[in-house]
């Protein structure tokens, strides 16, 4: 019995400056769906994560279709995750002398894409 390795394209979206809370909500939509389907709801979604998020999906599409030829339809979202990037850290003076920090906080998008 001959056993395939299975075909995974992956790409990478870093320091995308969304908190990786926000971007997860995201995420969440559109793990395990078919590519096409999950373009298709990332579109339609009024989020802010939803345009670099599919703009990740295309760019794993196209690795696929250019480094293994295989077709966009029979791709499926595999594995998708939003991990947390640095953490820009600035300062809001406040009230009576005060400093308050403000976290500007970033996060890392991968998304590996299989064959159906």
């Amino acid at each position: 019995m001959e056993q395939y390795a299975k075909v995974e394209s992956v790409a990478k979206l870093r320091y995308l400056r969304i908190s990786a809370q926000k971007v997860r909500l995201v995420v969440d939509m559109v793990r395990g769906m078919p590519v096409n389907q999950a373009l298709a709801v990332l579109h339609n979604s009024t989020r802010r994560a939803a345009k670099p998020v599919a703009k990740t999906i295309e760019s794993a599409a196209a690795n696929a279709e250019e480094n293994f030829s295989l077709s966009r339809d029979e791709l499926v979202v595999s594995r998708i995750f939003a991990d947390e990037g640095p953490t820009m850290k600035r300062a809001r003076f406040g009230a009576r002398g005060r400093y308050k920090p403000v976290l500007k906080r970033s996060s890392h998008v991968t998304v590996v894409l299989t064959e159906r």
